[in-house]
């Protein structure tokens, strides 16, 4: 087996790759406006009531349309997953992550029109399409791996007359509830871990981004993937959600979204339901508030290049995006000063054009939401950079960075998922990492600094699930950089991490006497 080693970013300075990913827009834009059905147990299924999905930089063009399933077919899924899960438990970990290493070669071949559907469906520019497009592919490749490793089990000791053995089965039917945010690279990996393991899966995706989910599905069939282990029922939240999360033989909900939707969700899933037999078990990356702290001893520039690109990067619509900035009062307003020259130098617009560093945020509710917390953040802190947007054609929010924000302000407390950034001065960096605590998330976080002593107190004492130093706050890589957050941000779930397949098995101990 080739060991492990993540999917290269492409280089868009070469011609050939402009060229390439220019083909890959025309293939998408050659299927555009398509219907896509339901997939249950490998049947296509069409319904009546449909979810479209518009380019959120052209909001009039749809992607495509697809069946919206109905609680009647979720059942019909739910049964259908039940039923495979006997056999596809049973087969061979290496046969299952096979599948995986097939689909990953798949989706290289295709990487460029991936990625093009992902700049038309969620106004993606094209190196954050491409890096999501990279993550999918490193998903697959280190999930078959890491089955590859736990088939065994793990060494227990035995005594004189006896062999102990420690091994993982599967858990059963998974609810994967995707995000839109990364259509491609954790709706395939959160699918992909229950898969490998044994387990089957009913996945409901973004509905702002479902046809990117559909493409996926139809290169696991392509790479093997047996009929009734994942099965395709986007639909309403409140309807098929909500039904497949209370249904009796829902084994575990896999989630990435809101910290709203993620804890309506835990509280449903630990109600027990009448011929529910096990407590459901939860995986859920929720939101973030993350801060990049700088001190008074660091590469100033880094620093402000670490906040307009965390801050700014795929419009905020992350949640690991540097929505806060707190930074010691020596530097303070030399940061802040070219924080502000780098923002006003970013372009903004459509994510077909390579030049465009920033596009479109994903619909009209996100642009209502983000447009009413500039309007707070005007109350609230000294408006430097933006504060603008158009949604005439498409949802156009202009990167806004204010500044002499209070700590307890609103716009520093409550997750935007939008281009913003507020920032607030402290006295020292023992205050900075006390404000950069402030919050109930914990997902990620930065700190700028030269002096090791502060820096090996940010590690203990910065409260993050993943903390990086003197750089940014996005961008953790499949096994380099194992991605989850503490408090509010979620389970702490280490997506991309050496523990995180045993969250879809169980532990099985058995002991023979001789």
């Amino acid at each position: 087996m080739i060991p492990y080693k993540h999917e290269p970013f492409t280089d868009f300075s070469k011609e050939e790759n402009k060229a390439a990913y220019l083909e890959g827009l025309a293939t998408v834009e050659g299927y555009l406006g398509q219907a896509y059905p339901l997939i249950i147990g490998g049947e296509r299924v069409t319904t009546e009531d449909q979810i479209t999905s518009y380019n959120p930089a052209k909001k009039t063009e749809v992607i495509g349309t697809v069946s919206k399933a109905t609680k009647d077919l979720a059942e019909k899924a739910m049964q259908v997953a039940d039923e495979t899960f006997k056999m596809w438990s049973q087969v061979e970990p290496e046969i299952r992550a096979d599948v995986l290493f097939k689909a990953a070669s798949i989706i290289r071949r295709r990487k460029f029109e991936f990625s093009a559907l992902l700049t038309l469906e969620a106004g993606k520019p094209w190196n954050e399409a491409d890096a999501d497009t990279a993550e999918a592919i490193d998903f697959l490749e280190y999930y078959a791996r890491q089955m590859l490793r736990l088939k065994d089990g793990q060494k227990v000791e035995s005594r004189v007359g006896e062999y102990n053995r420690y091994d993982y089965i599967p858990l059963g039917v998974g609810i994967v509830i995707s995000p839109w945010n990364f259509p491609f690279a954790i709706m395939a990996g959160t699918t992909v871990a229950a898969v490998v393991t044994g387990n089957t899966v009913l996945l409901k995706p973004a509905s702002t981004t479902p046809v990117v989910a559909y493409k996926f599905i139809e290169v696991l069939e392509e790479a093997g993937l047996p009929a009734g282990v994942v099965n395709y029922v986007p639909g309403s939240g409140a309807e098929v959600g909500d039904y497949l999360v209370d249904h009796p033989r829902t084994r575990f909900v896999s989630f990435t979204g809101s910290r709203d939707v993620g804890l309506r969700i835990n509280q449903r899933a630990s109600v027990l339901n009448e011929g529910q037999i096990w407590m459901k078990r939860v995986i859920a990356e929720m939101g973030g508030k993350d801060t990049i702290v700088v001190d008074k001893e660091a590469d100033l520039e880094l620093a402000a290049q670490s906040i307009v690109k965390s801050a700014f990067g795929f419009s905020g619509q992350k949640c690991s995006a540097c929505s806060r900035a707190v930074i010691v009062e020596d530097v303070y307003d030399e940061v802040v000063e070219r924080v502000a020259e780098l923002t006003k130098e970013l372009t903004i617009g459509d994510p077909t054009n390579p030049d465009n560093f920033m596009a479109t945020v994903i619909d009209e509710a996100a642009f209502k939401k983000i447009t009413s917390y500039i309007e707070i953040g005007k109350t609230e802190g000294k408006l430097l950079v933006g504060g603008t947007a158009d949604d005439s054609v498409g949802y156009f929010v202009h990167p806004t960075v204010f500044a002499d924000v209070a700590p307890s302000a609103r716009i520093m407390k409550e997750e935007i998922f939008g281009p913003v950034v507020a920032i607030a001065k402290a006295k020292d960096f023992d205050e900075a990492i006390q404000i950069a605590n402030d919050t109930e998330y914990g997902l990620t976080g930065a700190v700028i600094t030269k002096n090791r002593l502060n820096q090996e107190k940010a590690r203990k004492e910065f409260h993050v699930g993943n903390l990086y130093f003197n750089r940014g706050c996005t961008g953790a890589i499949v096994g380099y950089q194992p991605f989850g957050g503490f408090n509010m941000s979620g389970t702490d779930s280490k997506a991309g991490g050496p523990d995180y397949l045993q969250l879809h098995m169980q532990a099985k101990t058995t002991s023979e006497m001789f």
